[in-house]
């Protein structure tokens, strides 16, 4: 019998301090939505954080309370909407469930098809919304096709469109190249312009050390009316392989293939950049490296060798790739 007793009064007890914690974690404030957001790093506590925020008023009793509901779940790095209204069960629901905002890292000098493979694999898109994504500005404003989709790393609503999404990294573009916007008109060469030769840089390039070699030499290849000869062009062209890899080894048959971006058999740089570069090789593209060279290769430990002509590049070839 008073064992019974005891587990009423320990039941009853846990009643009371389930609804005292749910009252002490419904803090007050304003109905504004706001946006809680964990890094990438996350923070030391998240709990604590959530507090100092206004999201929770009373630490140790929301932290039983999230031992109750949720002990194996954690908060993942992304972003809450949250609002000061909720109480301590609702702001735990949200904080262990899906986020409303997604960290998005975009790395090296991707095509666009690329980052939207990531953006729909985090962003849960459907197959008919990256459909839309691939398509965006293939006829209307075709400057921003391609090239400007910056790589950094992004905090994205999960339920923004696709038109909102691509502002988000034309505007860090936009952020980024503005200090450069001057100089290239004072160099007389179009953004555009300088985009697609930094792409073409991005694709090329084994390293920092030989951006500006490889750009002075794109330079002397347009000057003198030559066509670019440049693989990544056909590697664009060719898109995802076989083996769902992008960016793959290209057979000589498509040395042949009619494309505009076959930098083969056209002159002149391609319709579009091939890639989203970054500042160091948009700043490449403006800032050559003087040099008379017009052809390079890269041997097998990535170091680059340019030659001022054709026989000399052949023999390039045979002492560094054979």
């Amino acid at each position: 019998m008073l064992k019974r007793l005891l587990l009423i009064v320990l039941i009853l007890a846990g009643a009371v301090a389930v609804a005292y914690i749910h009252f002490l974690g419904s803090p007050g404030g304003t109905k504004d939505e706001r946006v809680f957001v964990v890094s990438q790093d996350g923070f030391a506590d998240t709990v604590t954080e959530l507090r100092k925020q206004g999201f929770v008023k009373n630490e140790p009793a929301f932290r039983f309370l999230m031992g109750l509901a949720a002990p194996l779940q954690k908060i993942e790095p992304g972003g809450y909407r949250l609002t000061q209204q909720m109480d301590a069960w609702s702001v735990i629901k949200k904080v262990t469930g899906r986020r409303d905002l997604m960290w998005i890292t975009i790395t090296a000098c991707q095509r666009k098809e690329q980052i939207g493979e990531k953006l729909a694999a985090k962003l849960e898109w459907p197959e008919a919304k990256l459909a839309e994504w691939n398509k965006l500005y293939s006829q209307e404003k075709r400057e921003y096709f391609e090239g400007v989709y910056y790589p950094d790393t992004y905090l994205i609503p999960v339920d923004e469109d696709v038109k909102q999404v691509a502002q988000r990294f034309i505007n860090r573009f936009n952020e980024v190249f503005a200090p450069y916007a001057q100089p290239y008109i004072d160099a007389n060469i179009r953004w555009v312009t300088g985009l697609k030769i930094a792409s073409l840089i991005a694709r090329e390039a084994a390293g920092a050390e030989d951006m500006k070699l490889i750009s002075g030499i794109i330079w002397n290849r347009l000057d003198q009316g030559m066509p670019l000869q440049i693989d990544a062009t056909m590697q664009y062209t060719l898109g995802k392989g076989g083996d769902g890899l992008w960016w793959g080894n290209i057979r000589i048959s498509e040395k042949q293939k009619d494309s505009p971006y076959n930098s083969y058999l056209h002159k002149g740089l391609p319709p579009t950049p091939i890639c989203s570069p970054n500042i160091e090789y948009i700043k490449a593209a403006l800032y050559p490296e003087e040099t008379t060279c017009i052809f390079y290769l890269h041997d097998r430990n990535k170091q680059i060798h340019c030659a001022e002509t054709y026989e000399e590049h052949l023999r390039n070839i045979g002492k560094y790739l054979d």
